[in-house]
Order: structure tokens, then sequence, then C-alpha cells
């Protein structure tokens, strides 16, 4: 996140920047020069659903976790990306947006929005990690029970080792006395290996609970794609209009 956005939602914390001008704005940041930049950080804090500008009552509300009392969605926050291979994203404590999904989307995990945040996967190598149904691929988000920091042989966690965050699965090698994490699809990656006595030094930050699926963008290109071509031909009967149609997809 940048900086200056940072500065803006410190000093929502602490004051109502509704009635403020653009310039008083960025005096209180410490951040003079063009009143536009200041315009263009609140606007990408809104895009990441961190704040909500409300132009007709001449307000800018800073986001919170938990169910919006007027449209009953629940915002989750997301702190970033975690990897699926090679460990190379830092982990940190930044909320970069929110995601919100309906109640009925967390089954009863809803109870526990408290404990719940959002990592984005990053890389291919948990696409077999089956959870509630869903592979995890890069670019999903996963959902995570931070409260759940015991977990079961077989889960999928979030580590963090080095200060990087990782999606593994874990086995527990009783044995041993040791805990394995492994990647679930790549098996060039190197598992870790951590001793019981070890644990309180690597933080399993929670179990994954949930993957929540990014579209088929490549599907929906085509379908405009289609569209566009429709539109320019014209009125034509319904054969003519299927040939095109799967002519576009076929691109």
């Amino acid at each position: 996140m940048h900086k200056i956005q940072e500065k803006i939602l410190k000093l929502m914390e602490t004051q109502e920047v509704s009635n403020l001008a653009l310039r008083e704005i960025a005096n209180k940041i410490g951040e003079t020069g063009s009143p536009q930049k200041i315009k263009h950080h609140l606007n990408q804090l809104a895009q990441k659903g961190l704040i909500v500008i409300d132009k007709r009552k001449n307000t800018i509300v800073k986001v919170s976790s938990g169910i919006d009392k007027n449209s009953g969605l629940i915002s989750l926050p997301i702190y970033g990306s975690a990897n699926c291979g090679e460990a190379t994203f830092f982990a940190d404590d930044h909320i970069e947006g929110y995601l919100k999904v309906t109640k009925t989307i967390l089954g009863n995990f809803a109870n526990q929005i408290k404990n719940l945040f959002v990592l984005r996967a990053i890389g291919a190598s948990m696409n077999r990690a089956d959870i509630d149904g869903n592979y995890i691929e890069d670019g999903d988000y996963v959902v995570v029970n931070g409260e759940d920091k015991m977990p079961n042989n077989g889960d999928c966690v979030v580590s963090v080792v080095d200060g990087v965050a990782n999606i593994k699965k874990i086995y527990v090698d009783n044995k041993n006395q040791q805990f394995i994490l492994m990647s679930e699809s790549n098996q060039d990656l190197p598992p870790i290996y951590i001793h019981r006595f070890d644990m309180d030094k690597y933080l399993i930050a929670g179990k994954v609970i949930k993957v929540m699926k990014q579209p088929d963008e490549l599907a929906a290109w085509r379908n405009a794609g289609a569209r566009d071509v429709l539109k320019d031909i014209g009125p034509i009967s319904r054969e003519e209009y299927d040939y095109y149609e799967n002519l576009c997809s076929k691109k």
C-alpha cells in the first residue's frame, strides 16, 4: 500500500475527514502539493474497499471488518498474498482491502468473522489441495481461520517462516516429533521440517477453511467479443447468431 494511503487511513482513525478539503487532508498528513494527488489516493482506497465515498451525503467512511447493517454483507480483511510454491512474498499486517461475502457462503464460520482473514494465493503448487470441493489455484482468494493454530493432520495452513507467508499442507510425524509442511502438487519443492519443540518459533497463522474461486476471465472476454461482433452485424437469424457466437468462442 502506498504511504499516502496509509497516512490517510491513520488520519481517519482519529479524525472525521468528510468535511475537509483535499488540501486540508494533505496538510494534516504532511503531504503538500497538488490536492489531486490526495483525490487519487482516496479513490484508490475506495477501489480497494478500504473506504466508502458517498458524494450525495458528502461522507468518507473507513470500512471495518464485520457485517454491514444495510446490505448484510460481511467484510473480511485481505492481508495481501501467500505463496503456494517457493517462499518469496513477505508477510505483513497491512490490510490491502476487504472481500465481501454473504453469511451463507461462510456457513458456520459466519459466527467467527472476527477470527477470519483473506489471502490471495500465488503459485500453483497447491492446485490439488481440496478445500470443501475447491482447489487452491493461482489468483484464488483463501479464507483463513486465524484462531485455528493447531490444525489436524492433512489440513491446509498458512505458515510464516522467515517472515514469509506460505500455504502448505501440514503432516504430523508423531514418531519423530515433527511437523512437515508440504506442497500438494509440486514434488520438486522441498518440504519444511519443524520439530515439535521448535513450533513456537514458526508461526501457524491459521487454517484455510474456504477457497473463493476467480471467474473465468478468458470466457468472459470471449463472450464480450462475441457480443461486439453480433452488435456490428445487426439483426440476424437464430442460426446465424449461433454460428457467429460459436466462431468467436473458438478464437
